[in-house]
């Protein structure tokens, strides 16, 4: 259950004020809400797999006292790349139209999340919970509540939300908890 809840939690903060979020939003403009969540629940959980297959193989490779290690200069990477903030091409999004909303909507957010920090921390989840479906679980869910959440509240606010704050403060939770299991790491 560990690993349900903290991949959720992380991954949900880790989302906040990221270019797969704006993506979100983008596409919600177009489409119906249900099929934008639909979308990003396929691309999702197939990018979400991937990652939590790759972390629990790297916890077979690499022994836990220095995947610890990694995890930690990880969590604390995530936290400065939250600070520097994620870019959006709509361009590249523009060229998958075709293929109707949910189709598009995945495979757009499937691509957007190769190499994002929101697939990297699920791969180091994984590699401290191994535990597949506990962290593509908590890692889904809490994407999808994300950019939903991101869906309804710029939908009803339609202006924009205060992502300099939530980026703030995203980014402080996952140097905190970096510094933490770091700190864990190190003390064996």
């Amino acid at each position: 259950m560990t690993g349900v809840l903290s991949s959720f939690f992380f991954i949900f903060l880790a989302e906040m004020g990221d270019k797969t979020q704006l993506v979100a939003l983008s596409f919600a403009t177009k489409f119906k809400p249900w099929k934008v969540v639909a979308g990003i629940f396929i691309g999702t959980l197939v990018s979400h797999l991937m990652a939590v297959i790759i972390g629990q193989n790297l916890s077979l490779i690499i022994p836990m006292k220095y995947l610890k290690v990694i995890v930690g200069l990880s969590f604390i990477g995530f936290g400065l790349w939250t600070l520097k903030g994620d870019k959006y091409d709509e361009k590249k999004e523009k060229k998958w139209g075709r293929l109707g909303p949910i189709v598009t909507i995945a495979i757009a957010f499937f691509l957007a999340e190769l190499g994002d920090k929101t697939q990297l921390a699920t791969i180091s989840l994984a590699a401290q919970y191994r535990t597949l479906f506990g962290v593509l679980a908590g890692s889904t869910l809490g994407m999808v509540c994300a950019d939903g959440l991101a869906i309804v509240l710029g939908t009803l606010a339609g202006k924009k939300l205060p992502e300099k704050t939530i980026k703030y403060f995203s980014a402080v939770i996952f140097i905190v908890f970096g510094l933490v299991i770091l700190t864990e790491a190190l003390r064996r």
